[in-house]
Protein backbone atom coordinates (compact mmCIF):
# COMPACT_ATOMS: atom_id res chain seq x y z
CA UNK A 1 0.00 0.00 0.00
CA UNK A 2 2.94 2.60 0.66
CA UNK A 3 3.97 2.47 -2.48
CA UNK A 4 0.10 3.03 -4.14
CA UNK A 5 -1.36 6.34 -4.27
CA UNK A 6 -4.91 8.08 -3.85
CA UNK A 7 -5.28 7.69 -7.94
CA UNK A 8 -4.48 3.67 -8.04
CA UNK A 9 -8.02 3.79 -5.96
CA UNK A 10 -10.20 6.83 -7.76
CA UNK A 11 -13.02 5.89 -9.58
CA UNK A 12 -12.19 7.59 -13.63
CA UNK A 13 -15.98 9.02 -12.74
CA UNK A 14 -16.44 10.70 -10.26
CA UNK A 15 -12.32 10.91 -8.83
CA UNK A 16 -13.06 9.87 -5.37
CA UNK A 17 -12.25 6.62 -3.59
CA UNK A 18 -14.29 3.60 -4.95
CA UNK A 19 -17.34 3.06 -3.62
CA UNK A 20 -18.98 -0.54 -4.51
CA UNK A 21 -16.90 -1.01 -7.59
CA UNK A 22 -18.41 -2.91 -9.99
CA UNK A 23 -16.26 -4.57 -12.97
CA UNK A 24 -17.47 -4.42 -16.67
CA UNK A 25 -16.80 -6.63 -19.62
CA UNK A 26 -14.07 -4.70 -20.41
CA UNK A 27 -12.40 -4.85 -17.24
CA UNK A 28 -12.53 -1.17 -16.30
CA UNK A 29 -14.01 -0.81 -12.67
CA UNK A 30 -16.35 1.95 -12.06
CA UNK A 31 -18.28 3.16 -9.08
CA UNK A 32 -21.95 1.25 -9.04
CA UNK A 33 -23.68 4.43 -8.70
CA UNK A 34 -21.41 6.60 -11.29
CA UNK A 35 -22.47 3.83 -13.83
CA UNK A 36 -25.86 4.03 -13.18
CA UNK A 37 -26.11 7.35 -13.44
CA UNK A 38 -23.55 7.91 -16.71
CA UNK A 39 -26.10 5.09 -18.18
CA UNK A 40 -29.21 7.35 -17.49
CA UNK A 41 -27.28 10.36 -18.79
CA UNK A 42 -26.22 8.82 -22.03
CA UNK A 43 -28.81 6.57 -22.09
CA UNK A 44 -26.39 3.74 -23.95
CA UNK A 45 -24.42 1.11 -21.79
CA UNK A 46 -21.31 1.62 -22.34
CA UNK A 47 -18.08 2.07 -20.56
CA UNK A 48 -17.26 5.64 -19.23
CA UNK A 49 -13.53 5.30 -19.63
CA UNK A 50 -13.47 3.36 -23.39
CA UNK A 51 -16.65 4.07 -24.25
CA UNK A 52 -17.06 -0.42 -25.21
CA UNK A 53 -20.81 -1.19 -24.81
CA UNK A 54 -21.44 -3.51 -21.77
CA UNK A 55 -22.80 -6.91 -22.45
CA UNK A 56 -24.57 -6.74 -18.92
CA UNK A 57 -27.04 -4.30 -17.49
CA UNK A 58 -26.08 -5.26 -13.83
CA UNK A 59 -22.09 -5.81 -13.83
CA UNK A 60 -21.10 -7.69 -11.01
CA UNK A 61 -18.92 -5.77 -8.05
CA UNK A 62 -15.54 -5.84 -8.21
CA UNK A 63 -14.88 -7.46 -4.56
CA UNK A 64 -10.86 -7.48 -4.91
CA UNK A 65 -10.63 -3.95 -5.38
CA UNK A 66 -13.01 -2.96 -2.61
CA UNK A 67 -11.06 -4.72 -0.28
CA UNK A 68 -8.28 -2.72 -1.87
CA UNK A 69 -9.89 0.39 -1.31
CA UNK A 70 -11.11 -0.40 2.43
CA UNK A 71 -7.29 -1.68 3.05
CA UNK A 72 -6.02 1.69 1.32
CA UNK A 73 -8.58 3.97 3.45
CA UNK A 74 -7.91 1.90 6.86
CA UNK A 75 -4.16 2.15 6.48
CA UNK A 76 -4.47 5.79 5.68
CA UNK A 77 -6.76 6.58 8.32
CA UNK A 78 -4.40 4.82 10.67
CA UNK A 79 -1.32 6.73 9.81
CA UNK A 80 -2.77 9.95 9.85
CA UNK A 81 -4.25 9.06 13.56
CA UNK A 82 -0.94 7.62 14.86
CA UNK A 83 1.23 11.05 14.03
CA UNK A 84 3.52 9.32 11.70
CA UNK A 85 5.55 11.47 9.18
CA UNK A 86 3.48 12.01 6.14
CA UNK A 87 5.40 10.29 2.69
CA UNK A 88 5.46 12.37 -0.43
CA UNK A 89 3.13 11.17 -2.88
CA UNK A 90 4.80 11.73 -5.79
CA UNK A 91 8.64 10.41 -4.46
CA UNK A 92 7.99 8.22 -1.23
CA UNK A 93 9.88 10.52 0.28
CA UNK A 94 9.43 11.78 4.46
CA UNK A 95 7.60 15.78 4.07
CA UNK A 96 10.15 16.97 6.10
CA UNK A 97 10.23 20.86 4.28
CA UNK A 98 7.73 23.76 3.74
CA UNK A 99 7.74 26.06 1.05
CA UNK A 100 7.08 29.13 2.06
CA UNK A 101 5.79 30.42 -1.49
CA UNK A 102 3.78 27.22 -1.61
CA UNK A 103 2.64 27.09 1.58
CA UNK A 104 2.79 23.56 0.64
CA UNK A 105 4.92 20.45 2.78
CA UNK A 106 7.54 19.29 0.37
CA UNK A 107 10.22 16.37 0.46
CA UNK A 108 13.61 16.14 -0.29
CA UNK A 109 13.30 16.03 -4.20
CA UNK A 110 10.26 18.24 -4.43
CA UNK A 111 12.92 21.09 -3.46
CA UNK A 112 14.34 20.61 -7.35
CA UNK A 113 11.03 22.04 -8.71
CA UNK A 114 11.13 25.11 -5.84
CA UNK A 115 14.62 26.26 -7.05
CA UNK A 116 13.22 29.87 -6.85
CA UNK A 117 11.36 29.49 -3.77
CA UNK A 118 11.69 29.98 0.42
CA UNK A 119 11.89 26.54 1.56
CA UNK A 120 12.19 26.11 5.83
CA UNK A 121 12.22 22.58 8.03
CA UNK A 122 8.90 21.92 9.10
CA UNK A 123 9.65 21.83 12.72
CA UNK A 124 11.12 25.61 12.11
CA UNK A 125 7.84 27.21 10.05
CA UNK A 126 5.05 25.18 12.39
CA UNK A 127 5.63 27.14 15.69
CA UNK A 128 4.79 30.59 13.66
CA UNK A 129 1.92 28.97 12.31
CA UNK A 130 0.24 27.48 14.47
CA UNK A 131 0.42 30.49 16.32
CA UNK A 132 -1.20 32.56 13.81
CA UNK A 133 -4.09 30.32 13.41
CA UNK A 134 -4.33 30.50 17.37
CA UNK A 135 -4.31 34.22 17.07
CA UNK A 136 -7.48 33.97 14.28
CA UNK A 137 -8.84 31.38 15.65
CA UNK A 138 -9.44 33.75 19.09
CA UNK A 139 -10.55 36.48 16.84
CA UNK A 140 -13.45 34.19 15.58
CA UNK A 141 -14.86 33.49 19.14
CA UNK A 142 -14.82 37.28 20.03
CA UNK A 143 -16.90 37.80 16.85
CA UNK A 144 -19.12 34.50 17.98
CA UNK A 145 -19.54 36.29 21.63
CA UNK A 146 -20.22 39.60 19.72
CA UNK A 147 -22.81 38.47 17.08
CA UNK A 148 -24.64 36.29 20.10
CA UNK A 149 -24.80 39.69 22.00
CA UNK A 150 -26.53 41.03 18.68
CA UNK A 151 -28.51 37.94 18.65
CA UNK A 152 -29.67 39.59 21.85
CA UNK A 153 -30.69 42.82 20.95
CA UNK A 154 -32.48 41.92 17.48
CA UNK A 155 -34.59 39.55 19.82
CA UNK A 156 -34.97 42.20 22.31
CA UNK A 157 -36.63 44.54 19.09
CA UNK A 158 -38.66 42.09 18.30
CA UNK A 159 -40.36 41.86 21.57
CA UNK A 160 -39.98 45.80 21.06
CA UNK A 161 -41.86 45.86 17.31
CA UNK A 162 -44.86 43.81 19.44
CA UNK A 163 -45.07 45.64 22.39
CA UNK A 164 -44.91 48.91 19.79
CA UNK A 165 -48.09 47.14 18.22
CA UNK A 166 -50.04 46.35 20.90
CA UNK A 167 -49.50 49.92 22.71
CA UNK A 168 -50.79 51.27 18.88
CA UNK A 169 -53.76 49.17 18.49
CA UNK A 170 -54.67 50.33 21.63
CA UNK A 171 -54.16 53.95 20.91
CA UNK A 172 -56.12 53.51 17.89
CA UNK A 173 -59.38 51.39 19.22
CA UNK A 174 -59.39 54.36 22.44
CA UNK A 175 -59.29 57.36 19.72
CA UNK A 176 -62.16 55.18 17.02
CA UNK A 177 -64.33 54.77 20.35
CA UNK A 178 -65.37 58.90 19.99
CA UNK A 179 -66.44 58.19 17.04
CA UNK A 180 -69.96 57.69 15.45
CA UNK A 181 -70.91 53.90 14.12
CA UNK A 182 -70.25 54.82 10.70
CA UNK A 183 -66.47 55.14 10.79
CA UNK A 184 -66.11 51.64 12.36
CA UNK A 185 -65.46 50.75 8.88
CA UNK A 186 -62.58 52.76 8.82
CA UNK A 187 -61.48 51.83 12.29
CA UNK A 188 -60.94 48.09 11.14
CA UNK A 189 -58.97 49.20 8.09
CA UNK A 190 -56.53 51.46 10.20
CA UNK A 191 -56.20 48.06 12.44
CA UNK A 192 -55.88 45.83 9.52
CA UNK A 193 -53.02 47.85 8.02
CA UNK A 194 -51.32 48.34 11.66
CA UNK A 195 -51.18 44.62 11.87
CA UNK A 196 -49.72 43.86 8.39
CA UNK A 197 -47.08 46.34 9.01
CA UNK A 198 -46.74 44.32 12.71
CA UNK A 199 -46.39 41.49 10.81
CA UNK A 200 -43.80 42.34 7.84
CA UNK A 201 -41.73 44.36 10.33
CA UNK A 202 -41.24 41.07 12.54
CA UNK A 203 -41.21 38.72 9.35
CA UNK A 204 -37.98 41.07 8.94
CA UNK A 205 -36.97 40.57 11.78
CA UNK A 206 -37.01 37.09 12.08
CA UNK A 207 -35.43 37.07 8.85
CA UNK A 208 -32.52 38.86 10.56
CA UNK A 209 -32.53 36.05 13.21
CA UNK A 210 -32.19 33.65 11.02
CA UNK A 211 -29.38 35.57 9.09
CA UNK A 212 -27.74 35.94 12.22
CA UNK A 213 -28.25 32.27 13.31
CA UNK A 214 -26.32 31.31 10.17
CA UNK A 215 -23.99 33.28 11.01
CA UNK A 216 -23.32 32.09 14.15
CA UNK A 217 -23.55 28.39 13.01
CA UNK A 218 -21.45 28.67 10.46
CA UNK A 219 -18.35 30.87 12.57
CA UNK A 220 -19.30 28.08 14.99
CA UNK A 221 -19.14 25.15 12.24
CA UNK A 222 -15.32 27.11 11.37
CA UNK A 223 -14.50 27.45 15.35
CA UNK A 224 -15.00 24.10 15.42
CA UNK A 225 -13.20 22.78 12.40
CA UNK A 226 -10.35 25.45 13.43
CA UNK A 227 -10.23 23.59 16.81
CA UNK A 228 -9.94 19.93 15.39
CA UNK A 229 -7.25 21.38 13.21
CA UNK A 230 -5.67 22.54 16.21
CA UNK A 231 -4.99 18.84 17.51
CA UNK A 232 -3.82 18.02 14.48
CA UNK A 233 -0.16 17.03 13.39
CA UNK A 234 2.23 19.26 12.09
CA UNK A 235 1.78 18.39 8.51
CA UNK A 236 -2.00 18.13 8.58
CA UNK A 237 -1.90 21.19 10.32
CA UNK A 238 0.00 22.48 8.02
CA UNK A 239 -1.52 21.20 4.89
CA UNK A 240 -5.07 22.44 5.57
CA UNK A 241 -3.43 26.20 6.95
CA UNK A 242 -3.89 28.04 3.42
CA UNK A 243 -7.80 27.06 3.40
CA UNK A 244 -8.50 27.67 7.32
CA UNK A 245 -6.80 31.22 6.81
CA UNK A 246 -8.90 31.69 3.67
CA UNK A 247 -11.72 30.99 5.48
CA UNK A 248 -11.36 33.30 8.19
CA UNK A 249 -10.16 36.18 5.56
CA UNK A 250 -13.89 35.45 3.99
CA UNK A 251 -15.71 35.17 6.76
CA UNK A 252 -18.90 37.04 6.09
CA UNK A 253 -19.55 40.72 7.61
CA UNK A 254 -21.62 40.56 11.01
CA UNK A 255 -25.53 41.24 10.16
CA UNK A 256 -26.47 44.49 10.97
CA UNK A 257 -29.67 45.93 12.31
CA UNK A 258 -31.59 47.60 9.96
CA UNK A 259 -33.13 50.86 10.21
CA UNK A 260 -36.66 51.70 9.42
CA UNK A 261 -37.53 47.92 11.57
CA UNK A 262 -39.69 49.51 14.10
CA UNK A 263 -43.24 50.08 13.70
CA UNK A 264 -44.37 53.42 12.01
CA UNK A 265 -46.34 54.15 14.62
CA UNK A 266 -47.48 58.08 13.05
CA UNK A 267 -48.57 56.22 10.08
CA UNK A 268 -51.46 55.22 12.26
CA UNK A 269 -51.66 57.99 15.18
CA UNK A 270 -50.64 60.92 13.52
CA UNK A 271 -53.46 63.50 13.16
CA UNK A 272 -56.24 59.83 12.88
CA UNK A 273 -59.23 61.92 13.70
CA UNK A 274 -58.76 64.93 11.21
CA UNK A 275 -57.80 62.31 8.56
CA UNK A 276 -60.47 60.02 8.86
CA UNK A 277 -63.53 62.92 10.33
CA UNK A 278 -63.25 65.40 7.60
CA UNK A 279 -66.72 66.09 7.37
CA UNK A 280 -66.27 66.66 11.29
CA UNK A 281 -63.65 69.45 11.85
CA UNK A 282 -65.46 71.77 14.09
CA UNK A 283 -64.62 68.82 16.54
CA UNK A 284 -61.01 67.60 15.36
CA UNK A 285 -57.85 69.61 15.47
CA UNK A 286 -55.26 69.08 13.37
CA UNK A 287 -51.15 69.55 14.72
CA UNK A 288 -48.96 70.55 12.19
CA UNK A 289 -46.33 68.22 13.18
CA UNK A 290 -46.30 64.92 14.59
CA UNK A 291 -42.99 62.95 17.02
CA UNK A 292 -41.41 60.14 15.63
CA UNK A 293 -40.63 57.98 19.22
CA UNK A 294 -38.37 55.80 16.68
CA UNK A 295 -36.01 58.72 16.50
CA UNK A 296 -36.69 59.97 20.40
CA UNK A 297 -33.55 59.75 22.95
CA UNK A 298 -34.24 56.77 25.67
CA UNK A 299 -34.89 59.77 27.73
CA UNK A 300 -37.63 60.75 25.96
CA UNK A 301 -41.46 60.28 27.06
CA UNK A 302 -43.83 61.28 23.87
CA UNK A 303 -47.54 61.41 24.58
CA UNK A 304 -50.05 58.67 23.00
CA UNK A 305 -51.39 61.19 20.62
CA UNK A 306 -47.36 61.94 19.52
CA UNK A 307 -47.66 65.60 20.04
CA UNK A 308 -45.28 66.15 22.97
CA UNK A 309 -42.74 65.22 24.95
CA UNK A 310 -41.14 65.05 28.46
CA UNK A 311 -37.30 64.02 29.46
CA UNK A 312 -37.65 61.69 32.28
CA UNK A 313 -34.03 61.36 32.85
CA UNK A 314 -34.52 57.84 32.53
CA UNK A 315 -33.56 55.48 30.47
CA UNK A 316 -36.71 53.91 28.45
CA UNK A 317 -36.88 50.10 27.36
CA UNK A 318 -36.87 50.85 23.42
CA UNK A 319 -34.30 49.63 21.38
CA UNK A 320 -31.13 51.21 20.02
CA UNK A 321 -31.96 51.77 16.80
CA UNK A 322 -29.95 53.41 13.86
CA UNK A 323 -32.82 56.43 13.72
CA UNK A 324 -32.41 57.16 17.33
CA UNK A 325 -30.50 59.74 19.34
CA UNK A 326 -28.32 58.90 21.55
CA UNK A 327 -26.46 61.90 23.28
CA UNK A 328 -28.58 64.85 22.81
CA UNK A 329 -32.43 64.72 23.90
CA UNK A 330 -34.00 65.45 21.07
CA UNK A 331 -36.91 63.73 18.77
CA UNK A 332 -37.63 64.70 15.37
CA UNK A 333 -40.79 65.01 13.24
CA UNK A 334 -42.39 62.79 11.43
CA UNK A 335 -42.63 63.81 7.98
CA UNK A 336 -39.93 65.01 5.60
CA UNK A 337 -39.92 68.25 4.31
CA UNK A 338 -39.00 69.33 0.92
CA UNK A 339 -41.18 71.80 -0.63
CA UNK A 340 -43.66 74.35 0.17
CA UNK A 341 -44.23 76.20 3.13
CA UNK A 342 -44.68 74.98 6.96
CA UNK A 343 -45.58 76.12 9.75
CA UNK A 344 -46.06 75.11 13.54
CA UNK A 345 -46.37 76.80 17.21
CA UNK A 346 -44.34 75.08 20.25
CA UNK A 347 -44.97 75.75 23.72
CA UNK A 348 -41.89 75.64 26.00
CA UNK A 349 -43.29 77.21 29.19
CA UNK A 350 -42.74 74.69 31.10
CA UNK A 351 -39.00 73.68 30.24
CA UNK A 352 -36.34 75.98 31.37
CA UNK A 353 -34.01 74.61 28.80
CA UNK A 354 -34.99 74.12 24.71
CA UNK A 355 -33.68 74.19 21.28
CA UNK A 356 -35.90 74.00 18.38
CA UNK A 357 -35.88 74.40 14.73
CA UNK A 358 -34.95 72.12 11.29
CA UNK A 359 -32.54 69.56 10.50
CA UNK A 360 -31.46 67.33 7.39
CA UNK A 361 -32.40 64.08 7.57
CA UNK A 362 -28.94 62.56 7.29
CA UNK A 363 -27.26 64.88 9.79
CA UNK A 364 -25.40 62.39 12.77
CA UNK A 365 -27.74 61.25 15.58
CA UNK A 366 -25.24 59.68 17.37
CA UNK A 367 -22.64 61.20 19.21
CA UNK A 368 -22.38 64.71 19.98
CA UNK A 369 -21.88 66.59 16.76
CA UNK A 370 -25.79 66.99 16.06
CA UNK A 371 -25.40 70.24 16.59
CA UNK A 372 -22.05 71.30 14.20
CA UNK A 373 -24.00 70.99 11.11
CA UNK A 374 -27.26 71.02 9.30
CA UNK A 375 -29.15 72.63 11.66
CA UNK A 376 -31.46 76.17 11.52
CA UNK A 377 -32.34 76.54 15.18
CA UNK A 378 -33.38 79.17 18.11
CA UNK A 379 -32.47 77.73 21.88
CA UNK A 380 -32.86 79.18 24.78
CA UNK A 381 -31.74 78.27 28.22
CA UNK A 382 -32.19 79.95 31.85
CA UNK A 383 -28.77 78.60 33.45
CA UNK A 384 -26.20 79.87 30.46
CA UNK A 385 -25.34 82.61 28.81
CA UNK A 386 -26.60 83.47 24.89
CA UNK A 387 -23.61 83.45 22.37
CA UNK A 388 -24.77 82.68 18.62
CA UNK A 389 -23.58 81.03 15.94
CA UNK A 390 -24.10 80.70 12.18
CA UNK A 391 -26.79 78.06 12.70
CA UNK A 392 -27.94 78.85 16.27
CA UNK A 393 -29.80 81.70 17.33
CA UNK A 394 -30.00 82.58 21.63
CA UNK A 395 -33.60 83.59 22.56
CA UNK A 396 -32.92 86.11 25.85
CA UNK A 397 -36.31 86.51 26.83
CA UNK A 398 -38.00 83.02 28.18
CA UNK A 399 -41.15 82.65 26.30
CA UNK A 400 -44.44 80.64 26.54
CA UNK A 401 -44.28 79.77 22.63
CA UNK A 402 -42.31 79.86 19.46
CA UNK A 403 -43.48 79.70 16.02
CA UNK A 404 -41.57 78.37 13.22
CA UNK A 405 -42.05 79.26 9.48
CA UNK A 406 -40.00 77.20 7.17
CA UNK A 407 -40.35 78.18 3.13
CA UNK A 408 -38.08 75.67 1.67
CA UNK A 409 -38.52 76.69 -1.90
CA UNK A 410 -37.79 79.93 -0.61
CA UNK A 411 -34.86 78.95 1.17
CA UNK A 412 -35.61 80.85 5.00
CA UNK A 413 -36.37 79.48 7.99
CA UNK A 414 -38.26 82.37 10.61
CA UNK A 415 -39.03 82.14 14.24
CA UNK A 416 -41.48 84.62 16.50
CA UNK A 417 -43.13 85.02 19.33
CA UNK A 418 -46.85 84.30 18.77
CA UNK A 419 -48.18 85.74 21.71
CA UNK A 420 -46.98 88.97 20.98
CA UNK A 421 -46.23 88.57 16.98
CA UNK A 422 -42.46 89.31 17.53
CA UNK A 423 -40.06 88.40 15.19
CA UNK A 424 -36.89 86.46 16.52
CA UNK A 425 -34.64 85.49 13.87
CA UNK A 426 -34.79 84.58 10.55
CA UNK A 427 -31.53 81.76 8.18
CA UNK A 428 -31.67 82.02 4.98
CA UNK A 429 -29.93 79.10 3.28
CA UNK A 430 -30.54 77.45 -0.04
CA UNK A 431 -31.99 73.44 0.70
CA UNK A 432 -31.20 70.90 -1.00
CA UNK A 433 -32.40 68.24 1.04
CA UNK A 434 -35.48 66.66 2.98
CA UNK A 435 -36.01 69.02 6.12
CA UNK A 436 -37.46 67.44 9.68
CA UNK A 437 -38.55 69.21 12.49
CA UNK A 438 -36.29 68.60 15.48
CA UNK A 439 -37.15 69.20 19.42
CA UNK A 440 -35.13 69.22 22.07
CA UNK A 441 -36.23 70.34 25.56
CA UNK A 442 -35.08 69.92 29.60
CA UNK A 443 -38.67 69.44 30.69
CA UNK A 444 -41.75 69.56 28.81
CA UNK A 445 -42.02 70.70 25.32
CA UNK A 446 -45.55 70.66 23.13
CA UNK A 447 -46.92 70.96 19.77
CA UNK A 448 -49.73 73.12 19.46
CA UNK A 449 -53.03 72.43 16.91
CA UNK A 450 -52.24 75.51 14.77
CA UNK A 451 -53.60 77.37 11.29
CA UNK A 452 -50.71 79.31 10.65
CA UNK A 453 -51.32 82.59 8.85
Amino acid sequence: MASLSEDDFSCPVCCEIFKDPVILSCSHSVCKECLQQFWRTKKTQECPVCRRRSSKECPPPNLALKNLCESFLKERNERHSSGSEEICSLHSEKLKLFCLEDKQPVCAVCRDSHVNHTVRPISEVFPSYKEELNTALKSLQEKLKHNESLKEEFEETVQHIKSQAEHTERQIKQQFEKLHQFLRDEEEATVTALREEEEQKKQMMKEKLEEMNRHISALSHTIKDMEEMMKANDVCFLKEFPVSVERVQSSQPDPQMASGALIHVPRYLGNLPFRVLKKMQDIVQNTPVILDPNTANKCLVLSDDLTSVRNSWNYQPVPDNPERFDWYPCVLGSEGLNSGTHCWDVEVKDSSAWCLGVTTASNQRKGDDFFNTEVWCVWFDEDRAPESSMNEFPVEQDLDRVRVNLDYDGGTVSFSDPVTNTHLHTFTHTFTHTLFPFFYGSSSIRILPLNCK
